[in-house]
């Protein structure tokens, strides 16, 4: 069974291989405009919906007016990208990816030049992402549903006796997301010891609170599940709190041992405008169009100098602020990299009861 990049989030050693020689500052195939411009098209692959159109807003209308080089938006498919990533020709100029794509294809990606590497990215990422962003996951309720203070903590999160009511949780196998990581916290692992992860422990703490589980198939449906009353508390990207912030709603998110993972495009060796990806590589590193993209969407920055330009209290919603230092939990990308098949068979069989 493949899972997509989509399931995956998520998912974001194996040693990263320099491809030196496919650099994207040494490629050129795309020619440049008589006006010094960069010109031509750029198909790139993401999933749609309202984060491309922040995408649009942020970065790829300037781009377009700077350099001549319009932006193609379509939707990613598997089919395509991986094939890519093995080498393949293909439709893609860039295409996103999580930390597990990176992990495992070292030679399917060009580097990107030093200029255009975003600090905030972990070492073995920051070579190869573009356009890249914090994904948080994390418990969070209506403020009111639990006036008196919610959860602390994951422990917190399986006490439905102090804490009634049902719990909105990924129900698609892909979506496992940190379904695992939550079962071992809740059941007493700290947070130093949980990789490897242990899933067949996780699996019975989880059998635990089953009963009190609300099963989502999209993240869109947690913002539905809270505002209905359907359910207490929801675990899901972070994402989908802050979109019903904006809508007016008081909700409350634990960063206590919540969880952060890095997700970006990369661009594979077979792109036919590299130039052109290159320069926008740089255009999306800038700290002032970061900053109109996170500030749309709410996902943290990988370029560090975004925190200088947003407003503080506004930051501190992202889940990498420097205010949840020591408060979140990063995952171990290599070792969900390496066991995403496990994480995925052993979650399929566990939702099918």
């Amino acid at each position: 069974m493949t899972l997509s990049f989509r399931g995956r989030l998520v998912a974001s050693g194996v040693a990263l291989i320099s491809v030196g020689a496919l650099t994207v500052s040494c490629s050129s195939t795309s020619g440049d405009t008589a006006d010094g411009g960069i010109g031509g098209e750029i198909i790139w692959a993401d999933f749609g919906g309202p984060t491309n159109e922040s995408r649009q807003i942020a970065y790829f209308d300037g781009f377009a007016d700077e350099y001549g080089a319009e932006v193609t938006s379509v939707t990613t498919e598997d089919s395509i990208s991986y094939p890519m990533l093995e080498g393949e020709a293909g439709d893609y100029d860039a295409f996103q990816v999580s930390a597990a794509e990176v992990l495992n294809y070292p030679n399917g990606m060009r580097e990107l030049a030093e200029s255009a590497q975003s600090d905030l990215l972990p070492d073995e990422l920051r070579p190869y992402l573009l356009g890249g962003f914090y994904l948080g996951m994390a418990q969070g309720w209506l403020t009111d549903t639990f006036p008196d203070g919610g959860p602390q903590d994951w422990v917190d999160f399986f006490d439905t006796e102090t804490y009634p009511g049902t719990r909105a949780w990924p129900g698609a196998p892909a979506f496992y997301d940190s379904s695992y990581e939550i079962a071992l916290l809740a059941d007493g692992v700290a947070p130093e010891d949980l990789y490897p992860l242990d899933l067949d422990r996780a699996v019975a703490k989880l059998d635990t609170i089953r009963d009190d589980l609300v099963f989502y198939q999209s993240y869109a449906e947690v913002q539905q599940l809270l505002v209905s009353g359907s359910a207490s508390i929801a675990v899901s990207v972070t994402g989908q709190f802050n979109a019903l912030r904006n809508a007016g709603q008081d909700v409350t998110v634990q960063w206590n041992q919540a969880f952060t993972t890095p997700q970006g495009f990369v661009i594979p060796p077979e792109s036919s405008n590299s130039d052109a990806v290159a320069a926008l590589a740089e255009w999306m590193n800038d700290a002032e169009n970061q900053a109109t993209f996170v500030e749309r969407t709410g996902y943290g920055p990988v370029n560090s100098a975004v925190f200088d330009v947003l407003d503080p209290e506004f930051a501190e919603t992202l889940a990498n602020s420097p205010e949840h230092d020591g408060l979140v939990i990063p995952w171990n990308e290599q070792w969900r990299a390496d066991n995403k098949q496990a994480m995925l068979d052993t979650y399929t069989e566990w939702l099918a009861g």
